[in-house]
């Protein structure tokens, strides 16, 4: 006779294994790149194939080159990069991003920006003399940058002015002077023609990548409140080129030195 019980006891271990071996044979395998390999595949004019690429794209270019191309303003001076504290197209590019940004700010804030403090290694060309065009201003400002007002007590105001002087670099700056003195120290900080009040918090138009603590100014990190204008610096000069007939050469000194 045969043993039930033992033959159930072995079905069961049986059972047992082949789940196992199912289930590992089953398992979903991982797979890795080992070597990746790429070839350069030309453009041949074979069927016209470049013709007719051309042919495509010619329409387009000629609309973006009609817009670039359109005269705005006309600079009687080249306005450039070269100045020890400041520079002619420093001047402009903070004056007219205060100026236009502060119309933005106003109107949804109610309150008014103080400064603006932008990068010398932003701007990326000069305004040559002669015809000012849109063209102009991309090749000025050629990156996606947005105007933000950072909201920072009178303690980061100083350390913005310490910063500027420690880099030694023409950073764009509107709304504020000072004097460096012998210590190459800031003092003498006075913003919209008042000097600096303590504990009082101002507004300061600036890119959203200087924003976030970009070319070392980490004091915008310190800000209590951020508001991004929606409004890239490119634009903002290509509005002021629309708006005027002639571009100025602004030279008034912002930063002295004893």
């Amino acid at each position: 006779m045969v043993n039930l019980k033992k033959y159930n006891v072995v079905l069961k271990h049986f059972v047992l294994f082949l789940t196992f071996i199912l289930s590992v044979s089953c398992a979903q395998q991982k797979y890795y790149v080992t070597k990746i390999e790429g070839k350069e595949i030309g453009i041949t004019d074979k069927n016209n194939e470049v013709a007719a690429i051309e042919d495509f794209i010619k329409p387009y270019r000629e609309h973006i080159n009609k817009d670039l191309n359109t005269v705005l303003a006309y600079a009687p001076k080249t306005l450039d990069k070269s100045g020890q504290w400041q520079t002619t197209i420093g001047n402009l590019m903070a004056d007219v991003t205060l100026q236009k940004g502060n119309f933005v700010f106003n109107s949804r804030q109610k309150k008014n920006i103080d400064i603006c403090l932008l990068n010398h290694g932003g701007i990326r060309s000069i305004i040559p003399k002669g015809n000012v065009t849109a063209r102009t201003a991309f090749e000025v400002m050629p990156f996606e940058n947005t105007a933000i007002v950072v909201a920072l007590k009178s303690e980061q105001i100083i350390e913005m002015a310490n910063h500027i002087i420690s880099e030694k670099k023409p950073h764009p700056l509107s709304g504020m002077t000072f004097t460096i003195d012998k210590n190459s120290t800031a003092k003498n900080i006075v913003i919209q023609g008042k000097a600096l009040e303590n504990d009082k918090t101002y507004y300061v138009v600036t890119s959203d990548y200087l924003s976030n603590g970009g070319d070392k100014m980490d004091f915008f990190k310190k800000g209590i409140a951020s508001y991004d204008l929606d409004y890239k610096l490119r634009n903002i000069l290509i509005d002021y080129f629309k708006e005027v007939d002639t571009i100025p050469e602004i030279t008034d000194v912002r930063i002295t030195k004893e």
